[in-house]
């Protein structure tokens, strides 16, 4: 595990010999929201030895519909996302969008988590770099695993080494994705570590009804699949009601069913080592 990871779960308890896991709600809908699932995932994480990374978005600025949520404010979001990673002691990431969300960001978050589809923003990779947070690129959806070196090496020319990865699927026609794990390999080879994100490769974008549709019940494969390809982390959003989320209810995982794949999860691991 790299130093900065080690760093990031110093907190914690855990296996080095295991995956870590990025996990929760899509968007910050209340402070209750953060706390059940913050409590419920870290509770299952701490009894299986996996360490752990607290997600949720303050602001989504990519939604298909005009109508769609975006958040509960910024200062408020934030703020939330900071008691939830003090209240049980974890890290916490959160995705930004414009080079001027970098600074305010970083004062709450531990990882700045730029978008797939700004991915090759200059100024945004570089305003996240000098930061000195971790930065963690999805990689766009419309790019190979080898050419995002180009944003690593952005990052790294900004003075920043805490560099991770993440595979979220690949462009298949106007309204799929497709996941060509042939990425994770290719990533690691920029010398950084590697995350799947299993929830977001599983959408089924640019619905004629201006939600994105997805596929859950495939969490399992992919995450899987993720790992005997070598992924070292995996990202993976989750609801304790996704019918009713705010944003990407169709493909997170329901949150009760959480502890069952994670179980099926480690056992792979072990089995691969």
């Amino acid at each position: 595990m790299e130093p900065f990871l080690k760093d990031l779960f110093k907190g914690q308890t855990y296996d080095e010999k295991n995956f870590f896991l990025i996990a929760g709600p899509c968007v910050i809908e209340s402070e209750a929201l953060l706390m059940e699932v913050a409590e419920k995932v870290s509770g299952i994480c701490k009894n299986m030895g996996i360490p752990y990374i607290f997600k949720s978005s303050y602001r989504k600025a990519n939604r298909t519909s005009a109508s769609s949520f975006t958040g509960l404010g910024d200062n408020l979001g934030l703020s939330l996302l900071k008691k939830t990673g003090d209240t049980f002691h974890l890290p916490t990431t959160t995705d930004i969008h414009a080079h001027d969300e970098a600074a305010p960001a970083a004062a709450y978050a531990d990882i700045l988590q730029i978008p797939a589809f700004l991915c090759r923003q200059t100024d945004l990779l570089v305003a996240a770099a000098e930061t000195g947070k971790v930065i963690n690129v999805k990689k766009g959806q419309f790019l190979s695993g080898p050419a995002m070196k180009f944003a690593v090496e952005k990052i790294r020319q900004a003075g920043n080494n805490k560099i991770i990865l993440t595979e979220r699927g690949t462009t298949f026609g106007y309204q799929d994705l497709v996941v060509d794990f042939r990425n994770i390999p290719w990533m690691k080879e920029h010398g950084v570590p590697v995350v799947m994100d299993v929830t977001h490769s599983l959408q089924q974008p640019n619905q004629t009804s201006g939600i994105t549709g997805g596929n859950p019940q495939l969490i399992g494969t992919i995450a899987k699949a993720a790992l005997a390809a070598g992924a070292d982390g995996l990202f993976i959003e989750t609801h304790p009601n996704p019918a009713v989320a705010k944003s990407d209810g169709a493909n997170m995982l329901h949150l009760d069913l959480l502890e069952n794949l994670l179980i099926d999860l480690v056992k792979l691991r072990k089995a691969l080592l």
